[in-house]
C-alpha cells in the first residue's frame, strides 16, 4: 500500500480539522486514532469560543482572533461536506473580572447594576465586577457529527482503534509505526493531546492531562438563559437551540489527576453551589448528566505548534481552547507543512521551548 502524503496521530477536533484543511489543499491524509474519534476532550468541552477570556495567556490572543475570524468559513465547509449545520448557541458573555482595567483589553467597560439587571436579572452580582464580551459558543456534541461526516465525505482515511505506536524520524524520512504496518509519509503530525505520543527532550514543555469535571442542568422556567456567564472559577453555558436546548453546562474543575476520569459527587456538588451562588434560580434545576474530560494542558498554558524533528510536527496542548483554536491551528499547521508563512507568528508556541 502506498503511504499517504500526511499522517496525523489523533482524531480529536485538532487532528480532524487539520485533516480537512490539508485535504482541501489536495493532500492524501490518513488519521490514526487509538479509540473513537472525537470521544475525549473534544466532546467533553463546554464549547465556548472564548477569544477574550482574561484568564487566557495574552500570547494566545493573536491565534484566538484568527480562529474566530475563520470560524464562519470552517462551519460553512463542514456544512458543504456533511449537510449538517452547526448553530452558534450564544453571542455574548458576562465575564467577572478581579482586576480592572483588563490587561490587553482596556476598551472593556464595567457593567453597571442597571445594565446587569437588564442583561440577566436573575444574577446575584453583589460585590462582583463584570464586563460584557462579544464571543460565541457552540455545542461540541453537535459539532462532532458534522466533523465526522465531513471527514468521510472528503475521503480522508480515518482509522479508529488504530494507535500509532512509534514515530521514527531520521535525516531522510519519517516512519509511522502501528501494530500492523509501517508507513513512510512526507510528514506526520502528532495531535494526540493529553496522551503525548511525541517524546520531547527533558526540560521542555510537555502536554499533560488536566482533568475537568462538569455537569449539565435542565434550566428552570424562571431562568431563560441566552448568554454565557463566566467567572475565574466557574462557567455556565446555555444550550439555546438544537437537541439540548434548555440545558446549561456548568464547569469545571481543574485537576492534575493523570488519566483518571472518575466523577466525584463532592466536586459536582461544589460546582453546583458556586453556580447557585451566581444564579439562585438554579437551585430548582434538574441535574441531567455529569462527566469528566482530560484537557491537554501545558505548564505555560500555550499550545505546542511546530516541528520537532525531520518531517515530524506536533499540534497539541490546547488546554481549554481546543474547540476555539481548531480552525486557526489547522490553517497555520497546513501553511507550515506547505512551507508558507503562517498567518500568525508561531515562535511562542514552539514545541522545543523550555518549560
Amino acid at each position: 500500500m502506498l503511504s499517504p502524503d500526511i499522517c496525523i496521530a489523533g482524531a480529536g477536533i485538532i487532528g480532524l480539522s487539520l485533516a480537512l484543511e490539508l485535504r482541501s489543499r489536495g493532500a492524501n491524509v490518513t488519521v490514526f486514532e487509538q479509540g473513537d474519534p472525537l470521544a475525549e476532550a473534544s466532546t467533553a468541552a463546554a464549547g465556548m469560543l472564548a477569544v477574550s477570556d482574561p484568564d487566557n495567556p495574552p500570547e494566545l490572543r493573536p491565534l484566538s482572533r484568527l480562529s474566530s475570524e475563520l470560524y464562519p468559513e470552517f462551519l460553512d465547509r463542514l456544512f458543504d461536506l456533511s449537510g449538517i449545520a452547526v448553530a452558534l448557541q450564544t453571542s455574548t458573555t458576562i465575564q467577572e473580572v478581579h482586576t480592572y482595567p483588563v490587561e490587553g483589553a482596556r476598551d472593556l467597560t464595567l457593567l453597571g447594576a442597571e445594565t446587569l439587571s437588564l442583561l440577566l436579572p436573575q444574577l446575584n452580582g453583589a460585590r462582583r465586577r463584570f464586563v460584557l464580551l462579544e464571543e460565541h459558543s457552540l455545542n461540541p456534541r453537535e459539532l462532532a457529527p458534522a466533523v465526522l461526516a465531513a471527514v468521510r465525505a472528503a475521503k480522508i482515511d480515518l482509522r479508529s482503534h488504530t494507535p500509532v505506536r512509534l514515530i521514527r524520524s531520521d535525516p531522510s524520512n519519517v516512519e509511522v509505526h502501528t501494530a500492523s504496518e509501517v508507513l513512510r509519509p512526507s510528514f506526520v503530525v502528532d495531535c494526540t493531546g493529553a496522551w503525548g505520543l511525541t517524546q520531547l527532550p527533558p526540560g521542555h514543555v510537555r502536554s499533560l492531562p488536566r482533568k475537568g469535571q462538569m455537569m449539565a442542568l435542565q434550566l428552570p422556567g424562571t431562568l431563560p438563559l441566552h448568554l454565557v456567564l463566566r467567572t475565574p472559577d466557574i462557567y455556565i453555558v446555555p444550550r439555546t437551540t438544537g437537541i439540548h436546548a434548555g440545558r446549561a453546562i456548568v464547569g469545571a474543575t481543574v485537576e492534575d489527576a493523570g488519566f483518571d476520569k472518575t466523577v466525584y459527587p463532592g466536586e459536582i456538588a461544589r460546582l453546583r453551589r458556586q453556580a447557585e451562588e451566581l444564579l439562585p434560580d438554579l437551585a430548582s434545576a434538574t441535574e441531567v448528566e455529569t462527566w469528566a474530560g482530560l484537557r491537554p494542558g501545558t505548564s505555560d498554558g500555550l499550545p505546542l505548534l511546530g516541528q520537532v524533528a525531520n518531517r515530524h510536527f506536533i499540534a497539541s496542548g490546547h488546554y481549554r481552547n481546543g474547540i476555539l483554536l481548531a480552525p486557526a491551528t489547522a490553517r497555520v499547521m497546513a501553511q507550515m507543512l506547505s512551507r508558507e508563512k503562517p498567518a500568525v507568528d508561531l515562535q511562542v508556541f514552539s514545541p522545543l521551548r523550555k518549560g
